[in-house]
């Protein structure tokens, strides 16, 4: 009769022995061997009628020792399941293990060692309400407002490639590289392509720019090249914090690419109805109103953006959770698909232990508030991406149109497709349930102070 037990050997983490004796196993072994029998096909022997003895020389050992390990593992399953074990991936073998001999023809009692790490129970103070937590509103001035008109007329004017850089309204196609101050490009840095108007370098920059062509460079320090307003923006672009004056220090040669001139359209219907189609705009004030709209949308899903960054690194963080920590770099190293040196578990385990830590509050607050997807919320948000997708190609489509429903189907049956529709849809539902969970403060601020937050690393999605 096989025994099962099992230990704590730490924290979260335990030890579980099976022991089977040969009465466990050897009816086991000669069902499989008998069904080898009917079923081999060897020369010189009728289908059925291979001697016990043949099969026995032919497969009893790779059968013995299959059989053997099928049935410890069998038991092993039994006892997780009973025990309603919540455990973290696999169990893998313990290090106590002995070296096991399998031999068809010395059958014997057999004793597995198996390590398991189990999920740990914890609470989470952030959603205690306890804490308040600021949600940056940016207020949208009338100097914005007239940026973005500005912007719009550049968008909806007509476009001409001239030669060289002749003025500020000239827009011109980058690509920046980090370099030193002499331009010597780093093997390792930051390169980044760009789209930049003439007019948001310093006056400096703007008349070394003219007469510039395509494949022409300039070097130059962030600090003394960029309009004040927009320096922040342009180091958040390039991945730095917009509040480390040291980045700012930072050279670059930057080669253009390509050199545009647009002419502003002018604002009136004509403008309206290129930016704003079927919208039936007829009045730069009605204008106004819906772009200033738009402009506090975008502001806000901003801010909740950077809201959910934040929510993640204070739930993965400030949430005390007991890691099984030595099971876990056990089994990094033991049992995926390839084995792991120690510097290599040591070098991998932090990002894996953040990932792990948010599954787990995930996983709580999915079931805490029965966080589901239907096929028909699916189905939506296919629409919705596919006719936003279009929509930014300038062929809106509409759900009457023939071939509208059999591609959204056809969507449907590609897995990877579904997939990442329900993960996001899962994840907007989990930042939702957050949010009426947490005490949320609304801070007015400017544009200007909202880019200079300090920005959280977060990989929630």
């Amino acid at each position: 009769m096989a025994t099962v037990t099992q230990e704590n050997i730490g924290l979260q983490h335990e030890k579980i022995t099976v022991q089977l004796t040969k009465e466990d196993y050897l009816p086991v072994v000669d069902k499989a061997l008998k069904t080898y029998s009917k079923k081999a096909a060897i020369p010189g022997f009728r289908a059925g009628m291979v001697p016990m003895g043949i099969i026995r020389k032919m497969y009893g050992q790779s059968v013995f020792s299959d059989e053997v390990l099928r049935v410890a593992g069998a038991k092993l399953e039994e006892h997780l399941i009973s025990n309603k074990a919540e455990i973290f991936a696999r169990p893998i073998p313990a290090v106590s293990q002995g070296q096991l001999s399998f031999d068809v023809n010395n059958p014997q009692d057999y004793t597995f060692e198996f390590e398991i790490g189990t999920r740990p129970h914890f609470t989470i103070p952030l959603l205690s309400g306890s804490e308040t937590i600021p949600l940056p509103k940016v207020i949208v001035t009338d100097d914005m407002l007239r940026d973005e008109i500005e912007k719009l007329q550049y968008k909806a004017g007509d476009m001409t490639e001239p030669e060289t850089i002749t003025c500020e309204d000239n827009v011109i196609n980058v690509v920046f590289d980090e370099s030193d101050a002499e331009g010597n490009v780093k093997e390792v840095g930051i390169k980044k392509d760009n789209s930049l108007m003439v007019k948001y370098f310093t006056p400096a920059l703007q008349k070394q720019l003219m007469g510039k062509k395509a494949d022409d460079t300039i070097v130059f320090s962030l600090r003394n090249t960029f309009d004040e307003k927009l320096l922040p923006a342009i180091a958040k672009d390039l991945g730095f914090e917009p509040s480390d004056e040291a980045a700012k220090d930072t050279h670059f040669k930057m080669t253009i690419t390509k050199v545009g001139l647009i002419e502003k359209a002018p604002i009136g219907k004509e403008m309206f109805d290129k930016i704003y189609v079927d919208r039936g705009i007829e009045t730069e004030e009605e204008f106004a109103t819906i772009l200033k709209e738009e402009i506090e949308r975008y502001w806000e899903q901003q801010a909740r953006i950077r809201l959910h960054n934040e929510l993640f690194e204070k739930l993965v963080h400030e949430t005390p959770i007991n890691m099984p920590t030595t099971f876990l770099k056990r089994w990094m190293s033991v049992g995926g698909e390839s084995y792991k040196s120690p510097e290599e578990v040591e070098k991998e385990y932090g990002s894996f232990d953040h990932q792990l830590r948010w599954q787990l509050i995930t996983d709580m607050i999915i079931h805490e508030n029965n966080i589901r997807v239907e096929k028909e919320e699916l189905e939506d948000a296919a629409r919705m991406q596919i006719m936003s997708y279009f929509g930014q190609q300038g062929h809106m489509p509409s759900i009457n149109d023939d071939w509208f429903e059999p591609f959204i189907q056809k969507q449907m049956a590609d897995k990877k497709f579904v997939d990442d529709l329900h993960n996001k849809i899962i994840t907007d539902k989990l930042f939702y349930a957050l949010e009426q969970k947490v005490n949320l403060q609304e801070q007015l601020v400017s544009l200007d102070e909202f880019i200079k937050l300090p920005s959280s690393h977060h990989h929630h999605h």
